[in-house]
């Protein structure tokens, strides 16, 4: 179990975290991590695999590699014979899946994650292992990919695809091409197809917003398009400069969706983590003390709280996901390799753009 005398300095940041506090955090995603290696919501929710991967992402940022290990081996061992996962597991039971559904940016996101892990360890057979998993996944998502580069939200339980296309899980995935791609060049196995299809879904999210489903209401389709590192330079900054004071509330925190007055840790703390991304560490900084009240006596992190009306924190959970965001936007703060390097954009290959700027893709793989 992590304790404060164990945790880096990475890991404490002045007016966020102190080391005490970064302890009990850690402490607080491995109470609810299954012995089999699952990170539900909370003990008795659901596990969905895009947010189990983020809290296993935040463990190994606190040296808890052992456990990042067994959570990236409970997907291995129950990963579907198409490459996905289901969108939901009650508690993390294999068993009990309570939604069938199989959605594009899920699935994706474990290449983020065992890049991170590899990064963090050095540990080569874990990516061996793990190499046919990602292969799998990526397969998988790229079967979703229409011909204007985006990428299809889900495939039913039926297996019927759904082609609309939402702009962040998109953002989400163009990261975990880039991160597969880094996997699939450390081992020298290269993709041309991935790297072609990571161009087109690039340049639909930066050119192209009519091929998304209208969410603009959402935080996360304001920033994830930086966050995901298909939009950088002088286009970040405006994106974010010009819908800073509808989603940004003063001490507060980030706006989930317009016109709600609630704030949600993980938005805050993703909307951070692309702050720092883009150079802007005061800014992200700020951002993150001004959760500092959703932060429960035990060290877990409350999910949101409504600020006008009546006022109080909603839903009443602690989810692992909220922390395991805080950890990693801190983390990055205090330039923990791994994830510097895994949202920071080192060792992610650049340049990705095709020359026929994302069109004339031949439509979704079988």
């Amino acid at each position: 179990m992590t304790s404060p005398e164990r945790i880096a300095e990475h890991l404490v940041l002045p007016g966020v975290l102190s080391a005490e506090q970064a302890a009990a955090t850690v402490a607080g995603i491995l109470a609810v991590q299954r012995e089999d290696g699952a990170i539900p919501w909370f003990r008795g929710h659901h596990l969905d695999p895009w947010d189990h991967t983020e809290a296993a992402m935040a463990l190994d940022t606190a040296g808890e590699h052992e456990a990042a290990r067994r959570a990236y081996e409970w997907l291995a061992r129950h990963q579907n014979a198409d490459g996905s996962w289901y969108a939901a597991y009650r508690d993390g039971d294999p068993d009990d899946v309570t939604d069938r559904g199989r959605e594009s940016n899920f699935v994706a996101y474990i290449a983020v994650g065992v890049w991170h892990h590899y990064l963090s360890t050095g540990d080569d057979a874990f990516l061996d292992r793990m190499w046919p998993v990602v292969y799998a996944a990526v397969e998988f998502v790229l079967g979703l990919q229409q011909p204007g580069g985006q990428i299809g939200w889900k495939r039913e339980a039926d297996g019927t695809p759904v082609t609309d296309a939402l702009l962040t899980g998109s953002s989400s995935i163009h990261q975990a091409l880039r991160c597969a791609l880094a996997i699939a060049e450390e081992r020298e196995e290269p993709q041309p197809d991935w790297e072609l299809a990571a161009g087109a879904l690039g340049h639909a999210i930066r050119s192209h917003p009519e091929r998304f489903l209208d969410k603009s209401r959402y935080s996360m389709d304001w920033y994830y398009p930086v966050l995901g590192g298909a939009v950088t330079g002088a286009a970040a900054q405006a994106r974010i400069d010009e819908h800073w004071d509808a989603f940004v509330v003063p001490g507060l925190g980030v706006r989930c969706v317009l016109p709600n007055p609630w704030v949600t840790g993980g938005e805050s703390c993703e909307l951070a983590l692309t702050l720092w991304a883009m150079g802007e560490s005061d800014r992200a900084l700020e951002i993150l003390a001004s959760i500092g009240h959703l932060r429960a006596e035990n060290g877990n992190y409350w999910t949101g709280y409504v600020f006008e009306g009546n006022r109080a924190v909603w839903p009443e959970e602690q989810t692992t996901w909220t922390a395991g965001s805080l950890l990693l936007a801190v983390a990055a703060l205090g330039g923990e390799e791994a994830t510097v390097a895994v949202f920071g954009g080192e060792r992610l290959p650049r340049g990705l753009e095709p020359d026929c700027c994302g069109e004339g893709l031949s439509g979704p793989r079988p």
